[in-house]
């Protein structure tokens, strides 16, 4: 597979996500992400892009490896640490949650541990390993198709604020009132 085929597969998945998002975040009662109801495909429907689009983006960085110059402390100093520590706080996320409620499935209302300081740590943590994949690859691939991935992971919130608000209530409008949605953005910006 070539270097542009590949990076039109990874454009396509998260320019779908994106839409799906944007979609749920207009038309809330008619939302695809989170799911209206959580059933046996939904995990198929969540992970199978997710795994793929970050597939794409590490073969395009290993395909097109140092296509830019960066100086190696930025590329490994903070590219790996970045890679590491995303990967540390979603996989600890899913193990909390379980696959069904990180894929949708309404479970508790998660405010403690890293949800104490951000209302999105799993997103946050998945821009941290993109931006680092790109600042360690260096490829111009994994800049174009990264870009778009972390578009849709900065949206995702937004779709998920209403359903979080049907499902949780009063309990997730103080939760929201007092943490903020990203790191580093006060709670005031909701």
């Amino acid at each position: 597979m070539t270097e542009l085929t590949l990076a039109l597969l990874g454009l396509a998945i998260s320019v779908a996500t994106l839409l799906a998002i944007l979609w749920s975040v207009v038309f809330p009662t008619r939302r695809i992400w989170p799911p209206q109801s959580y059933t046996q495909i939904t995990p198929f429907v969540v992970w199978i892009p997710t795994f793929t689009l970050f597939g794409v983006l590490l073969v395009l960085g290993v395909m097109d490896w140092s296509a830019f110059s960066l100086p190696t402390w930025v590329r490994v100093g903070l590219g790996v640490p970045l890679i590491v520590a995303g990967n540390i706080v979603v996989w600890n996320e899913v193990r909390h949650f379980g696959v069904p409620q990180t894929g949708g499935a309404r479970g508790q209302l998660r405010t403690d541990g890293l949800y104490r300081f951000s209302r999105n740590p799993q997103y946050m943590a998945d821009i941290a390993m993109v931006v680092g994949w790109i600042l360690l690859s260096c490829s111009l691939w994994a800049v174009v198709v990264g870009a778009s991935a972390i578009a849709s992971l900065i949206m995702a919130p937004f779709a998920e604020e209403s359903w979080l608000r049907e499902q949780y209530g009063d309990e997730y409008e103080k939760y929201r009132s007092q943490v903020s949605r990203y790191f580093g953005v006060s709670a005031s910006s909701k």
